[in-house]
């Protein structure tokens, strides 16, 4: 059996990559979905036309905006029982490279902490209202230690593990709290907001050079099965899919039932942290 059946679940960030894998795999098992995104082309074009998946455009940034979709959320499904801030953004930089990157920076801090913030917020109430909900926040493991190259996005990872303690603690009994903390998923696209290529470096260490010339390969499609097959203990890369299935395992649970905390990686991933 599926928990996630009829359940209504707004997802932001889904009008591409992971977020729109994520929403069409809950479509798939029962769920009503409110799709949110800054991008409403984006929404239409990756996700499907069907009357348990609504599309709304909204900024995660702007609080009022957010709670207007948990609203529209509410008035087509009569509940939200699960929100995923899955909206964020990635630039990578050193304070070196602070004259390029500061309004990347100043936009991760908005995205990656504010939006959070936001969506809490507008399902907190509605959440404590109906007795029972289920948070899931994105994180990384870029939150768990500092590394040279991700000040700014690190700081903004270890406040969502902040946000969602303070979560658990303030909403016990009646709102479950799901932190997730992957490592690298080229898949999803958030890699195309690294402002230096070489801050990745920082948490690679000493596996830099063979990183790189493994992900190289793997881009080419010169990589051997054994570094891309989710079968092999050398997998090096965690794919979309892969991370979305560990998600839906720790949302597909009874109320009673919490998956608190979880970090998916490829087990040949060479990430120091």
């Amino acid at each position: 059996m599926s928990y996630l059946k009829d359940k209504s679940i707004v997802i932001t960030g889904a009008g591409g990559g992971f977020g729109a894998l994520l929403a069409r795999k809950c479509l798939q098992r029962g769920a009503k979905v409110t799709a949110i995104d800054l991008n409403l082309e984006g929404l239409q074009e990756t996700l499907p036309e069907d009357p348990d998946c609504q599309l709304i455009a909204a900024d995660v940034t702007d609080h009022r905006a957010m709670k207007d979709a948990a609203k529209q959320a509410c008035s087509r499904y009569g509940s939200i029982d699960i929100l995923v801030n899955n909206a964020g953004v990635m630039p990578l930089a050193f304070y070196q490279d602070h004259e390029q990157a500061i309004d990347a920076w100043h936009q991760c801090i908005d995205v990656n902490i504010k939006g959070v913030l936001n969506g809490i917020i507008a399902a907190f109430d509605i959440m404590m209202a109906q007795g029972q909900g289920h948070v899931v926040n994105l994180s990384s493991i870029y939150g768990n230690a500092a590394v040279p190259g991700s000040a700014v996005y690190g700081a903004t990872k270890a406040a969502v593990n902040m946000l969602s303690d303070a979560l658990r603690l303030e909403s016990t009994g009646k709102i479950k709290v799901t932190t997730v903390r992957p490592t690298g998923v080229p898949g999803t696209g958030l890699g195309q907001g690294v402002l230096n290529p070489e801050a990745i470096s920082g948490i690679l260490g000493s596996h830099y050079p063979s990183y790189l010339e493994t992900m190289m390969a793997v881009m080419n499609g010169t990589a051997s099965e054994d570094l891309t097959s989710s079968e092999s203990i050398g997998y090096a890369a965690l794919e979309p899919e892969r991370l979305v299935e560990q998600i839906l395992y720790s949302i597909d649970q009874p109320w009673g039932v919490v998956i608190s905390d979880i970090t998916v990686r490829a087990a040949n991933d060479r990430y120091v942290i």
